[in-house]
């Protein structure tokens, strides 16, 4: 089934997109050998100039100088900036999303939807700017207060990657500024005019609540614009979310002047279907978790691991389902499957597809192009493949909608599936069983860094820690206690005695 619509033609894209970014008060950036392509036609939205090496080098001392500063505001203070910044997203929610559509080809819920989460965010900064806790610990020496403070740590450097280009720019920027740091932010060069966007709104919630906007920076670029940044000594973390050989490229970067990564990297989640599962719950949360913005999620559902009493049956409610998913131009409202970003990733998936029936798999349906947008956009149908056995290619992660099916007759069994992989972001069961349940949550279930029950693997809320485990880097970012990894920590004792006993009792003189 394909949209009744297909994708409009490049030049009326260009003029809207255009049209979104001044009334989302940015300028139209300078024409350069940056392109800002659509993946709903394949077409050009605009060119920009790309940041030089000395560009990139005065933002990060901008930053830095901002940062001396900006560490000394109040924590309730500098939320000021995030709680405006929040109030100009709700205000520009629906052209924002908009953008992100165009830029990134997401479908308009799901885009809405990501720009949600950055008001969301917001919303969960502004509180914590109340609730960066330390501890007090008894000390062992009479008249001494032990304690833990904690402070601002620096500059951070933003990596972000094409699949979420604002929605994960927020969960570090508006935690970090809360946390006093400063923010230089390098995007995926395949969306730049989002970024562009959100840089304006947020430089201008700074001005308007009478904060310096120096405290955020934007380069724009491919690979080495971000590399300036990995290597700089006046970056304090690195928050760098793409794939895992980027991560392998960066942490020992990083790590060889002494700095700070957060690392968001593969994720190749599976989903357990117990026999005591609910097939119906199962497969909704499947088909969304799967193919949901065309399987270009991290949290992308990639593995379902069904017990063999109901492996066909599950099989078969979702190549049911899979043949109903309209595919076409993600500004039809009809639509649930829009394009892929591009053609590497159109190729990567019908090379993992060959690979996997070449490995004795079954392709139960999809996998072929939809000829909609033009010779340069690439729209597939969401694919099933089962397996025999997790094969190399099913050990991979395949940034595509591919979902590949294995069964299982023990729980034991089914746990070393999920487990034998080389990522560690997202899990789910689906089950009746409680035991089932606990036990896919114990030290011995999942060894990922989201692990659900009856739900899918995609789709988290900020309120929680986001990361993942293995090749997915170990990074949190957004919810819970998060917030660490952007401050720096000091113990501190304070003796309000007249004398100086020394700890462990020792003495000396």
């Amino acid at each position: 089934m394909t949209s009744a619509r297909t994708a409009p033609v490049t030049a009326e894209l260009r003029a809207r997109a255009a049209e979104l970014l001044r009334e989302l008060g940015a300028d139209l950036p300078e024409a350069g050998p940056l392109s800002a392509r659509t993946p709903i036609t394949g077409g050009e939205l605009a060119t920009l100039a790309p940041s030089t090496e000395a560009e990139v080098d005065a933002a990060i001392g901008k930053a830095a100088s901002a940062f001396r500063q900006w560490r000394t505001v109040p924590a309730p203070r500098r939320a000021a900036v995030v709680r405006r910044l929040g109030q100009l997203l709700t205000e520009h929610l629906d052209a924002l999303g908009e953008l992100v559509t165009l830029e990134a080809g997401k479908i308009g819920p799901e885009a809405r939807g990501e720009v949600q989460e950055m008001i969301d965010i917001c919303e969960f900064a502004v509180g914590l700017s109340r609730q960066l806790y330390g501890h007090t610990m008894p000390s062992e020496r009479p008249g001494h207060r032990l304690m833990e403070t904690w402070h601002p740590l620096g500059v951070v450097g933003v990596l972000s990657a094409f699949n979420f280009p604002v929605a994960v720019w927020s969960w570090n920027t508006a935690v970090a500024l809360v946390c006093g740091d400063t923010v230089v932010w390098k995007p995926s060069e395949t969306t730049p005019l989002t970024a562009l966007a959100c840089h304006t709104l947020l430089r201008r919630a700074a001005a308007e609540v009478g904060i310096d906007p120096e405290i955020h920076q934007l380069v724009q670029g491919a690979a080495d614009v971000g590399q300036r940044l990995v290597d700089d000594e006046r970056v304090a973390l690195v928050s760098a979310t793409g794939s895992v050989r980027m991560g392998q490229i960066v942490a020992p970067r990083v790590a060889a002047r002494f700095g700070r990564c957060l690392l968001e990297l593969g994720g190749n989640n599976a989903a357990v279907v117990t026999s005591s599962a609910d097939l119906e719950l199962a497969t909704r949360a499947v088909v969304f978790s799967a193919a949901g913005t065309a399987g270009q999620r991290c949290t992308t559902l990639r593995r379902v691991i069904a017990h063999a009493d109901v492996a066909g049956a599950l099989v078969d409610r979702l190549e049911k389902a899979y043949r109903q998913l309209p595919v076409g131009s993600p500004l039809d409202d009809d639509v649930l499957v829009g394009p892929l970003i591009n053609g590497r990733a159109y190729e990567a998936m019908r090379k993992a597809i060959e690979r996997a029936v070449a490995d004795g798999g079954e392709l139960v349906c999809g996998g072929e192009r939809v000829e909609i947008g033009g010779e340069d956009s690439y729209y597939v149908r969401p694919a099933i493949v089962r397996m025999p056995a997790q094969t190399a290619v099913v050990r991979e992660e395949t940034f595509a909608p591919i979902l590949y099916v294995l069964t299982y007759s023990d729980f034991d069994a089914a746990i070393e599936l999920h487990n034998e992989v080389p990522q560690g972001l997202s899990s789910a069961i689906f089950t009746g069983d409680q035991r089932e349940a606990e036990r896919f949550l114990a030290a011995d279930g999942s060894d990922c860094g989201i692990a659900n029950v009856n739900i899918g693997t995609s789709g988290a809320e900020i309120g929680g820690a986001f990361g993942g485990e293995k090749q997915t880097g170990g990074g949190r970012e957004s919810g819970s206690d998060s917030w660490k990894a952007y401050m720096r920590r000091a113990t501190n004792t304070v003796n309000y005695s007249d004398d100086l006993p020394l700890a462990q009792g020792i003495k000396f003189g």
